[in-house]
């Protein structure tokens, strides 16, 4: 499958949707940032100053100061809107770009205590020193 268009996508143009499916699922655009500074190490400057340069994808995961060592830890069936799934695993994708953009879509759906911490116990978030929830 060609996943290049995907990759040229911008991550503001794609955001607003993760900030709905947030909000649709009873979550906060603040603990969706805590998801997406977990994942990508980004910080909440750095997240904004990516969603105002319309970096696209690729440049997005290329560019993230740390992907959490936990990330391959997040399994399951991809969401879709209205609550039905694609039926892909996101543990299952191969192609290592496309499997970042997936986790994404990810956290609207999960709560923040569903992530796996150090131990790949599902609980607390393991953030960096200094930063809060």
């Amino acid at each position: 499958m060609d996943n290049s268009r995907v990759f040229k996508m911008s991550f503001a143009s794609v955001y607003p949707h993760y900030v709905a499916k947030a909000e649709k699922k009873g979550r906060t655009k603040d603990e969706l940032h805590t998801i997406i500074h977990w994942l990508t190490g980004y910080d909440e400057k750095a997240l904004n100053q990516v969603i105002d340069k319309k970096v696209d994808f690729a440049t997005f995961f290329a560019q993230a100061p740390r992907l959490n060592p936990n990330v391959a830890k997040i399994t399951g069936v991809i969401p879709l809107w209205r609550d039905r799934s694609c039926g892909y695993r996101v543990e299952d994708i191969e192609d290592p770009l496309m499997q970042k953009v997936r986790y994404l879509d990810k956290p609207a759906c999960r709560p923040l205590g569903s992530y796996p911490n150090e131990k790949g116990a599902r609980g607390e978030l393991s953030l960096p020193p200094g930063w809060k929830t």
